[in-house]
C-alpha cells in the first residue's frame, strides 16, 4: 500500500529546485550553454525583484521598498544582461513571455517600459505571442495597465489570497477589499484578455465559511484563472519566525478548503489544469510551448535559465540581507558567464520530464517521452496507478481526482535520492 504521508510537503512547479544548485567550476560561458540547443520555442522570463512590502508567507526572490538608486543600477545590470543574453542566442524564436518577481508594477511606467524595450531587443515580439505580468492591488494604475497591455501583455495575474480582513492581516499582507475590487475594475477596463487571480487556503482563522465567502465573491469578478494556494509556512518568512509551525493537525482542514474550492469551481465552469489552476472554458491558447521539452530564457537576478542539460540562476535565499546581497554581486558580475546552476545527467532529464507531465492533468504522454519506455524507465508509476492515485487512459498516465489533490506529496516524493541530498543540504539566508 502506498503511504504519500502528509498530502502538503511542498510545491513542485519546477525540476530540480533551486536549492539543488550549487556553484558552476569554471563558470560556464552563456554561449556554450545555448549552442547546441533547440532555440525555435523558447520561454522568456524577466524578474524584477522589488515589492512594495514583503508578506509573511512568501519565499520569493525579492525584496521590498527598496531605494531608487539601487532600482537604477538594478535596471542597468539588466541591460546590460539582456545584452549578454541576445548575442549568445542568435537568432531564438520565442513562444512565450513573463514578468514577474517581486511586483513588476513597483516599477515606474518608465521602468517597466524599460523592462518591455529589453525584451524587445532580446527578440520577444511580445505583441505577437502570449505574455503574462504579475501585479499586485497596491501596484494597478490605469496607466500602468493601459502600458501592458499595449505591449502585449494577454494575461494579468494579481494575488488577492482572501477577501476576509482578518486573514489576510494574519499573513502580514495589510491590504482593503476596496483596493483589491479597485485594481480589478483598472483590469478589466483595460481588457486584459485574461485575468488571473492567486487565491490562499489554510490561513491563520480561515473557516470553510469565510473560504466560501472569498471564493463566491472572487467568481463575481469572473476571472478567466483561478490559482489556488494552500499556505505553506517556510524558513526564513515572517511566518516562519513569528507563526505558529504546521503540523499534521492542518492536513485535513486544507484538504476540506481544496475539496469546497474544486467543487464550487467545477461548478461554475471551471476546468482544473493542476492542483493549484482553474481555468474557464474559453481561455485562449496560443503557440506551442512545452515546460518539459523547450528552453528558458530567464534575464535578471532570481531569474532561472533552462536547456535540456543544464538550469542556472543566482543564488536561492529569503532573508532580506540574503537578497540584497545577491543582487549587489549580479550587479557586480559578468553577465556572459554562468556561475550558480546544476547540470542535469540523462536519468534527471527523465525524471523532469515526468514530474512536470504527470502534475499537470493532462498527465504523462507515453508517446511523447523522448527517452524511450515511460513505465519501464518509472516504476513509481504502477505504484500510482494500483494505489487510484493515477489512472491510464491510452498511452497516458494521468492523476485521478484523488491524485491531483496529493500533488504536493506525489512531486517530492518522485524527486531522486540525489537531488534530494542536494536540497536537504542547501543553507538558505
Amino acid at each position: 500500500m502506498l503511504n504519500l504521508g502528509s498530502p502538503y510537503q511542498g510545491y513542485v512547479y519546477s525540476y530540480p529546485h533551486k536549492t539543488a544548485y550549487r556553484a558552476l567550476s569554471p563558470p560556464v560561458p552563456l554561449a556554450r550553454a545555448w549552442a547546441d540547443e533547440d532555440r525555435g520555442r523558447l520561454f522568456a522570463y524577466a524578474h524584477v525583484p522589488f515589492c512594495e512590502m514583503r508578506c509573511g508567507f512568501c519565499n520569493l526572490f525579492t525584496t521590498a521598498g527598496p531605494p531608487e538608486a539601487l532600482v537604477e543600477r538594478w535596471l542597468s545590470a539588466w541591460r546590460a544582461e539582456v545584452e549578454a543574453t541576445a548575442a549568445a542566442l542568435g537568432g531564438a524564436r520565442f513562444a512565450r513571455f513573463a514578468i514577474g518577481g517581486g511586483t513588476p508594477t513597483w516599477l515606474t511606467v518608465e521602468q517597466l517600459t524599460a523592462v518591455f524595450d529589453g525584451l524587445a531587443a532580446l527578440g520577444v515580439d511580445c505583441g505577437a505571442i502570449p505574455g503574462s505580468v504579475e501585479v499586485s492591488p497596491g501596484t494597478v494604475t490605469a496607466d500602468k495597465a493601459a502600458l501592458l497591455i499595449e505591449r502585449g501583455t494577454t494575461r494579468i495575474s494579481m494575488g488577492v489570497q482572501s477577501l476576509v480582513l482578518s486573514e489576510t492581516e494574519a499573513v502580514y499582507r495589510p491590504q482593503s477589499i476596496a483596493a483589491v475590487e479597485s485594481a480589478i475594475a483598472v483590469l478589466r477596463d483595460a481588457a486584459a484578455p485574461i485575468l488571473n487571480l492567486d487565491l490562499m487556503y489554510g490561513l491563520p482563522g480561515q473557516t470553510e465559511a469565510s473560504w466560501r465567502h472569498t471564493l463566491r465573491r472572487v467568481l463575481s469578478f469572473e476571472p478567466e484563472e483561478l490559482y489556488l494556494y494552500p499556505l505553506y509556512v517556510r524558513e526564513q518568512t515572517g511566518l516562519g519566525r513569528h507563526g505558529e509551525p504546521q503540523g499534521p493537525g492542518d492536513d485535513e482542514p486544507r484538504l476540506r478548503l481544496y475539496r469546497i474550492a474544486r467543487e464550487l469551481l467545477e461548478g461554475a465552469g471551471y476546468h482544473q489544469r493542476s492542483m493549484r489552476l482553474f481555468c474557464r472554458a474559453h481561455v485562449p491558447g496560443g503557440p506551442v510551448y512545452r515546460c518539459q521539452e523547450d528552453g528558458m530564457v530567464g534575464v535578471g537576478v532570481g531569474a532561472r535559465s533552462y536547456t535540456q542539460r543544464l538550469h542556472w540562476s543566482t543564488p536561492f535565499a529569503v532573508g532580506a540581507r540574503g537578497i540584497r546581497g545577491i543582487i549587489e554581486d549580479w550587479i557586480a558580475s559578468d553577465p556572459s558567464r554562468i556561475r550558480w546552476g546544476i547540470a542535469l545527467d540523462e536519468a534527471e532529464q527523465r525524471r523532469r520530464w515526468l514530474i512536470l507531465s504527470l502534475l499537470c492533468s493532462e498527465g504523462a504522454d507515453a508517446q511523447r517521452y523522448p527517452f524511450g519506455e515511460l513505465e519501464a524507465d518509472f516504476p513509481e508509476l504502477r505504484a500510482l496507478l494500483e494505489a487510484g492515485l493515477a489512472e491510464r487512459r491510452g498511452a497516458v498516465v494521468r492523476l485521478t481526482p484523488a491524485g491531483l489533490e496529493r500533488s504536493d506529496a506525489i512531486g517530492p516524493w518522485l524527486i531522486s535520492r540525489p537531488i534530494r541530498e542536494r536540497m536537504d543540504a542547501a543553507e538558505i539566508a
